[in-house]
């Protein structure tokens, strides 16, 4: 009885309380006073949290300000509470101000919360509260757990629960993908986002990973990842262990298959092109050996490694040249009345190399050794070219001392002058007295 005469009271008074603040209002009607303004802000909070509505008044005159919920309950009558909400507490309350935070948001308190001022005719202002709910951890799933390369796979991101609907980014390493997304509005206002991402791998994909990413205003750095498993056929190459350089007649030759795959390839095969692999060759897992090499074993060996994706190979083209050889030093002397020539040629070494181009892995490319210039090649020509010139010279000098040239003897003076040739022969000096005496030198 005593709580029910209480609560019958509290009406009354608060009627009361009202009433007096409008005669008092009413009084001081005729006062010139400046314009009020009331003034509130829009509130966004993430569900659980705390909001805060403030009820600001500019060159207040005493009027009253007081707080209504959406349902135009009121909250608070200046500084008085009336409802029974403990989650409602008042924060500041002055002739310019008041202020009141709600706890423990649920979604149920969304809203427009109304400032309202006791003035001629009242003011009113609009603070809307926006719950925000954040999504739950989102789940990435792929289509398929391994993917062939070369293969297109599905990959989904679901946000779920989320107010308002979440948003969906793809990152693949340091690469943005643009997915295909679907929104879904629950019963109770929530919305589910689904985005499904559609790619073709390649062996470089495997291990990286694909990133989802949520965005949403009540939470940051929101996302889930899944690394990408591709397997892909054999990488095959063919590495020459010897020899160095070139592969000759007599010498060894070993080679080494090298194989990476996923699964990595468990069979290593060797076989020659159109022929069959030497007899004595030894194959001992990804290695090639074939011993005393002979222009016989020409031809082109291949390396074939598989495994569950697939098989690939690599190639090896053998050309094998002649075994070194060395000849003696000649030397040829040539000795004339001028001069005297000694010419020493160097020794040689003479192979025959094919005039077409090597491919990769070519035994006449000289794999794993610089081409050089044949040096002692060229010292052979040059010494047989000053050869012939030495000869050339010494059959001309020998032409000339053989033959005279042409020149007057002493019968001739007087000749040209004489009408007829004896005339010539008597004018001519001496005549036949001295002809025993002249004799003709050449040097």
């Amino acid at each position: 009885m005593a709580s029910t005469a209480s609560g019958s009271l509290s009406t009354p008074l608060f009627l009361f309380a009202v009433l007096a603040a409008f005669l008092l209002k009413g009084t001081a009607q005729n006062i010139p006073v400046q314009s009020q303004n009331l003034v509130t802000d829009d509130v966004s909070v993430v569900e659980g949290e705390t909001a805060t509505i403030s009820c600001r008044v500019k060159n207040n005159d005493d009027s009253v300000i007081q707080l209504l919920n959406p349902n135009r309950q009121t909250i608070y009558f200046r500084d008085v509470r009336p409802l029974k909400d403990s989650r409602f507490q008042l924060v500041n309350f002055s002739d310019n101000e008041l202020r009141v935070s709600l706890s423990n948001v649920s979604l149920s308190d969304e809203g427009r919360y109304v400032c309202q001022l006791y003035t001629d005719p009242p003011q009113e202002a609009y603070a809307e509260i926006t719950v925000l709910v954040p999504p739950g951890n989102p789940i990435i799933e792929s289509q398929e757990e391994v993917v062939n390369e070369g293969n297109e796979t599905e990959m989904t991101c679901i946000a779920m629960g989320s107010k308002p609907a979440s948003s969906i980014r793809w990152m693949k390493g340091d690469k943005e993908l643009q997915g295909k997304t679907e929104v879904q509005r629950t019963y109770d206002k929530m919305y589910t986002v689904t985005s499904r991402l559609t790619l073709t791998v390649t062996r470089e994909d495997d291990g990286v990973p694909v990133v989802c990413i949520v965005d949403h205003p009540a939470v940051k750095d929101f996302q889930a990842q899944k690394y990408l498993e591709v397997q892909y056929k054999p990488e095959v190459k063919i590495v020459v262990e010897f020899p160095e350089g070139l592969t000759r007649e007599g010498e060894n030759l070993e080679l080494t298959c090298q194989a990476k795959g996923k699964p990595q390839p468990q069979q290593i095969n060797w076989v020659k092109v159109d022929d069959d692999v030497p007899s004595h060759a030894v194959i001992m897992g990804s290695d090639l050996l074939i011993e005393n090499l002979n222009k016989s074993y020409n031809g082109t060996y291949r390396c074939v490694a598989s495994n569950a994706v697939g098989e690939s190979y690599d190639d090896y083209i053998l050309y094998v040249y002649d075994a070194l050889t060395t000849t003696p030093i000649p030397t040829t002397t040539t000795t004339t009345t001028t001069a005297t020539f000694t010419t020493t040629i160097p020794d040689t070494t003479q192979d025959t190399a094919p005039s077409a181009d090597p491919a990769s892995h070519d035994s006449r490319a000289g794999e794993g050794a610089p081409r050089t210039v044949d040096h002692a090649v060229i010292g052979g020509v040059v010494a047989v070219v000053v050869f012939a010139m030495l000869c050339l010279l010494i059959i001309l000098g020998r032409y000339f001392a053989r033959h005279k040239g042409t020149y007057f003897t002493h019968e001739a003076k007087g000749a040209d002058d004489a009408a007829d040739a004896d005339t010539a022969i008597i004018n001519a000096e001496g005549g036949h007295n001295n002809s025993d005496e002249k004799k003709e030198y050449y040097i």
